[in-house]
């Protein structure tokens, strides 16, 4: 069920997850895998750091420790959906997907369409919860290694899926995007506003 209580706070570290509308496979339709590493880039270089993630074909699962930019938690994760969406809806016209384009447009509710949005490609919130402790940080990281085990499976063993940072946690090799440990974070200031 989508949380749709905004996040005020400016720092801090948070279990992020956002779908795709109709839980459609956009990513793997798209090969769109990147897009998500051009957002996680674009943290990075705000002084955000990316402690886990996995990029399902129909959503995304991170761990994600914000710092203090000045701008709130609900802003940032929802500018980058945003631009997502954008980077998505591009490659869908470029391949011709007029089926999936339209799937997205007849997604749109009343509201959405008077604004002149042309496509939903996402649920419009999205679930997060912060996470204050080691234990629960941990409880998060095995949610997210183990989801592509599980129901459809997409790979018999965590390590295995290539876009999430479980080769990391349990190989101790990056996989296609490297992360920062989250014990690393005891000696990261989040509340010091970067500018």
């Amino acid at each position: 069920m989508p949380v749709r209580k905004a996040i005020a706070e400016k720092d801090g570290v948070y279990f992020i997850t956002f779908t795709c509308t109709n839980w459609l496979p956009l990513f793997k339709i798209c090969n769109a895998y990147d897009a998500v590493y051009n957002w996680f880039n674009y943290l990075k270089a705000q002084q955000h750091h990316i402690i886990d993630y996995i990029i399902m074909p129909g959503h995304v699962h991170a761990v994600i420790a914000f710092s203090n930019t000045g701008k709130t938690i609900n802003s940032i994760v929802s500018n980058g959906k945003r631009f997502i969406a954008y980077d998505l809806i591009k490659r869908l016209q470029q391949q011709n997907r007029h089926l999936v384009l339209n799937e997205l447009s007849t997604s749109l509710n009343n509201t959405e369409r008077k604004e002149g949005k042309l496509h939903n490609v996402f649920e419009t919130s999205f679930d997060w919860k912060e996470c204050r402790t080691e234990k629960f940080i941990q409880q998060k990281l095995d949610y997210i290694h183990f989801n592509p085990c599980k129901g459809n499976k997409l790979v018999e063993l965590p390590e295995q899926y290539e876009h999430s940072s479980a080769k990391f946690y349990f190989v101790g090799k990056h996989s296609t995007y490297p992360v920062t440990i989250f014990m690393d974070l005891r000696d990261i200031d989040l509340t010091r506003l970067r500018t």
